[in-house]
């Protein structure tokens, strides 16, 4: 069974390490069993957020993406460590554009993600994410703080890419009510 204690002691101990592949390897080792996860923390009929772990040196979230959801590109100000244990989900990466008054960004790369693995995405990264299924998608969200108040944290209008603060009911309206509320 999937141990959420356990899975936080040893996020903490791979973070402490301050490389990449100590914290990859722990997040890909939980999203490798997902029955054990789905088993421990259930399994969802819709898009669902939810808090497993919130201090000032670790966030853990168990994100569940709805079919087709998405969200506004956004930053985080901590490292995020990203591990699909069902469905998939797409990124797009941001680049902000160089001397632009109003903090606009422009597509710089993409990446997809697929049940079992896991991705690193430093503390500048912007992105954006879409389930690109019909169905849902299951993720660990791991970040080395507190990244639900996180200061200085940025989203970009769908529309304009013109830089906004960070409103989580905007980056994702299907969840981020909800994990705002928190």
């Amino acid at each position: 069974m999937f141990d959420i204690d356990r899975f936080a002691a040893d996020c903490r101990a791979a973070l402490a390490e301050r490389g990449n592949d100590a914290i990859r390897e722990v997040v890909r080792r939980a999203v490798s069993e997902p029955g054990k996860i789905i088993g421990k923390l259930g399994e969802q009929p819709c898009a669902f957020a939810d808090i497993l772990v919130r201090a000032p040196d670790l966030t853990i979230l168990n994100v569940v993406w709805g079919s087709r959801q998405w969200t506004l590109p956004h930053n985080h100000r901590y490292r995020a460590i990203i591990g699909m244990y069902g469905g998939g989900e797409d990124n797009i990466y941001w680049r902000r554009l160089p001397e632009d008054s109003k903090g606009r960004v422009e597509a710089a790369g993409a990446a997809s993600l697929r049940r079992g693995e896991v991705t690193v995405l430093g503390r500048d990264i912007i992105h954006s994410v879409t389930n690109p299924l019909d169905k849902l998608s299951y993720a660990l969200h791991v970040y080395d703080g507190d990244f639900l108040s996180a200061e200085g944290k940025s989203c970009w209008d769908a529309e304009t890419l013109i830089e906004l603060p960070y409103d989580a009911a905007l980056v994702s309206p299907m969840f981020g009510q909800a994990l705002a509320s928190k």
